[in-house]
């Protein structure tokens, strides 16, 4: 059972049952803040891992987040979008105590020993020590509310039940509310994403949460002292620039802490490993590949910053990537035309780096352009992960001696690759190659590679020798990729009619070749 799941674990057999249980274990009342102070500490003690899943903030932002939590602070993420501020707010319910005591059927998780509500006060006092108790596991103590405009003050805080006014019940009475998500989350943590979006009026009613923990509904004021860490995440631009948080609320944040996106390469890599569900094997440098392409459109120029590029969109080709080197192994696993089976060293998926071009048209949805870009997306997109897969090459292949790959297509002689050519025909195109074993170590693909393994560093290479100008290029009307069968002129590649390689060539726009093609 994972913490997770959306039916909590069941307790263990040998937590106390009963209010006398309870106390006769010696079981000490602390509030959420005090709890999640005194768990942080004893991780840090035992160096436990006190955030499990977030990469890249170890040196930045956890530091931050570490000193609001010791300091009791409600604390507010700024960035942009993808940088991992909900799943850090959610990763905050580990540091709760795995289970704690609630008095049963209380809306507001009261706990025995302090409880809120006049219901709950009047069962302490008629059951004293035999009043039954139950336990909450951590994962059903957060609350979280996606900010929108709609949100009403009854969704967060409450409002009154006509049901039970009409019972009998007065206005002032507590037990005629119905309460709101933030109340219900009492004693645990509730996070507010893109509170920026909530309406001001709206963002009034967390005041009281916030400084003077009780709530307000239809002008009655309830004096219910709640226990929780409240937790915003906001858009720096929407926070800073349009000032769609009300001051008032602002102030009232303890902590205001910036993220970001993975600082270096490796942050990146890790996170990919981490994040993506591949379904097929995509080499190292693969994705190393892709994680540069990210990084590239992160700070290209072309792109909007106030937007920023989500840690998502690496992820994400990651997965196109994974997904196109199994359709390849799905098609070429179909009987040949002659009836005979497939070579089973065609099945195994493997992705290549040309996998990577159908990452350009099917991600673009996920990056803002500056408004004078219209119309060149795929173009600055292509661009971009030409240059991703030269500095790939010039990081991995430095230094070593590649001539017997330039000597393979020597005086006319070509190897086709492409979407649907299978791992044995590439093979078999290539043969021996002098210092191939070398560069597939540098690829980190080992001293006995798969046949897909193989080939997809092969692949690799010739791309890299095509960017650097070593190596010519074409494609086919049938969409394949011709390597070698002339020299480049003066620096520069053959012409592309397709338009969708990661060479040089004509761009996807269809604009003739610049010198800025070459990565």
């Amino acid at each position: 059972m994972t913490e997770t799941s959306l039916v909590p674990p069941t307790p263990p057999a040998d937590l106390p049952g009963t209010l006398g249980e309870l106390r006769a274990a010696g079981h000490r009342y602390r509030t959420v803040k005090e709890e999640l102070r005194d768990n942080l500490l004893a991780r840090m003690r035992t160096g436990e891992p006190r955030f499990p899943g977030i990469v890249g903030y170890d040196e930045t932002v956890l530091p931050e987040v570490e000193r609001a939590l010791l300091a009791g602070h409600d604390l507010v993420l700024l960035g942009e979008r993808g940088q991992g501020k909900t799943r850090l707010i959610r990763a905050l319910g580990q540091l709760l105590d795995e289970w704690t005591p609630v008095i049963r059927g209380s809306e507001l998780n009261e706990h025995p020993l302090h409880p809120l509500t006049p219901a709950s006060r009047r069962a302490v006092a008629e059951a004293g020590d035999d009043l039954p108790i139950g336990w909450l596991h951590r994962s059903m103590r957060y609350g979280e509310k996606l900010a929108t405009p709609d949100t009403s003050v009854g969704d967060l805080i409450g409002d009154v039940d006509p049901i039970r006014i009409a019972q009998g019940r007065t206005l002032g009475d507590p037990e005629t509310i119905h309460f709101g998500l933030v109340p219900r989350t009492n004693r645990g943590i509730f996070a507010v994403n893109e509170l920026p979006d909530l309406a001001e009026r709206i963002q009034v009613a967390l005041l009281n949460v916030l400084e003077e923990r009780d709530i307000q509904v239809r002008g009655y004021q309830l004096r219910l002292p709640l226990d929780l860490l409240l937790v915003a995440s906001a858009n720096p631009e929407d926070y800073t620039n349009r000032g769609r948080i009300i001051t008032p609320l602002k102030d009232r944040f303890g902590a205001e802490i910036r993220t970001h996106y993975p600082i270096d390469l490796e942050l990146e890599l890790e996170l990919i490993r981490q994040e993506a569900t591949l379904v097929a094997t995509v080499p190292e440098h693969v994705l190393e590949v892709l994680a540069r392409f990210a990084r590239a459109v992160r700070e290209s120029p072309s792109v909007d910053p106030r937007s920023g590029v989500s840690a998502r969109f690496a992820i994400a080709a990651a997965e196109t990537v994974s997904a196109a080197a199994l359709r390849r192994a799905g098609l070429l696993s179909a009987p040949t035309a002659d009836g005979r089976p497939a070579n089973p060293v065609d099945i195994e998926p493997v992705a290549r780096v040309g996998d990577a071009v159908s990452v350009v048209s099917t991600l673009r949805g996920k990056v803002e352009f500056e408004s004078g870009e219209e119309g060149r997306e795929i173009e600055i997109l292509a661009h971009l992960l030409r240059t991703a897969t030269a500095d790939t090459f010039r990081a991995r292949m430095a230094g070593l001696d590649l001539s017997g790959f330039t000597a393979l297509v020597a005086e006319g002689a070509v190897v086709e690759t492409g979407e649907l050519v299978s791992a044995s025909d590439l093979l078999g195109q290539v043969g021996t190659v002098p210092g191939l074993a070398k560069a597939l170590d540098r690829l980190g693909l080992g001293d006995a590679p798969t046949p897909g393994e193989a080939a997809a560093g092969i692949e690799f290479v010739l791309e890299g020798l095509h960017l650097t100008r070593r190596l010519a290029k074409d494609v086919t009307d049938e969409g394949r990729t011709v390597y070698g069968g002339q020299t480049p002129q003066s620096g520069r590649g053959r012409r592309n009619p397709g338009g969708g390689d990661l060479g040089g060539g004509r761009h996807p726009g269809g604009r003739p070749d610049t010198d800025d093609d070459w990565a």
